[in-house]
């Protein structure tokens, strides 16, 4: 491979995982090559975007808990098969890196791929081959593409699970969904009317909100900022944080650490999955971006 551009290293991140780190103009990141994982985003001058678990493990063939996983070919356990690892195996398997370049604009661009032959490789026998491009600068923009490269229609689920760092998960608001129903997994996958203003997080909460395309900000009166959220290629938006008895049973969760995260996914989940015909490809993009308050 050639030599990567200036303010990009490869090293060897915890745990002797493989870590790519990417120091743009205005603003880094890091990615380790298991999962294709983004662990870190900062613009300059402002605080980390993305939250990590102090208690991620970091482990060949485990999750890393925290950042953006890349939930892939399913999402939550798979259908009819509780023994297979949850959301998927994109998250669990190394992947490459096809190229690093320096944009014009003085951001960074890498672009990381999942083969069918790796997955493959690696125990999971599939039609879909993966991209990951993550775009650093300002913002982060990550685009995941699905190609199908079998000779028969292929359908999957996806998520780009960012979890997204806050000063203290109840003073927040997000905005972007009022009015929105949404499926609510903390009351056994019960449908939900929406709620007319902000949402607010006072329990524990995991909610799918379908057929959603527009563009989510996450108001931070503590940190005096805005995350703000767009996205394309995808028609699902999680919403989720465990609370308090969720993250005590959770081992890579440390106890009191819910107050500090709160989950927004860019996903095609349920009945929003994807159907590609041979040859095909379907890109979902997210682009996390900060703002000062309004």
């Amino acid at each position: 491979m050639e030599p990567y551009p200036e303010g990009v290293r490869l090293e060897k991140g915890p745990g002797g995982l493989d870590r790519l780190l990417l120091s743009a103009a205005e603003g880094e990141a890091h990615v380790f090559l298991q999962g294709g994982h983004v662990s870190h985003f900062q613009p300059k001058g402002e605080k980390p975007v993305l939250w990590m678990s102090a208690a991620s493990r970091f482990e060949a063939g485990k999750p890393i808990r925290g950042g953006v996983p890349v939930c892939f070919p399913w999402f939550g356990p798979k259908a009819g098969a509780p023994e297979a690892p949850m959301h998927g195996f994109a998250r669990i398997l190394s992947w490459a890196v096809a190229g690093v370049t320096r944009e014009p604009d003085g951001g960074l661009r890498a672009v990381l791929e999942l083969s069918a032959e790796a997955a493959a490789r690696g125990g999971f026998p599939h039609e879909l081959a993966l991209s990951l491009s993550v775009n650093v600068g300002r913002s982060l923009r990550l685009a995941l593409t699905a190609r199908n490269v079998n000779g028969a229609p292929a359908t999957f689920e996806e998520a780009l699970h960012s979890y997204f760092a806050v000063s203290d998960v109840r003073q927040i608001r997000i905005h972007g969904l009022e009015g929105v129903g949404y499926v609510d997994k903390t009351a056994a996958m019960a449908r939900k009317p929406g709620e007319a203003g902000p949402i607010t997080i006072t329990a524990e909460t995991d909610r799918v909100y379908p057929e959603t395309s527009g563009t989510v900000k996450i108001e931070d009166p503590g940190w005096r900022r805005r995350i703000v959220v767009s996205k394309s290629g995808s028609a699902t938006t999680v919403v989720w944080n465990p609370w308090i008895a969720k993250a005590k049973a959770m081992p890579d969760f440390g106890d009191d650490e819910w107050t500090r995260m709160v989950c927004v996914e860019t996903a095609n989940a349920g009945g929003d999955a994807v159907t590609l015909a041979p040859g095909a490809s379907h890109v979902t993009t997210a682009t996390l971006e900060v703002l000062g308050s309004p």
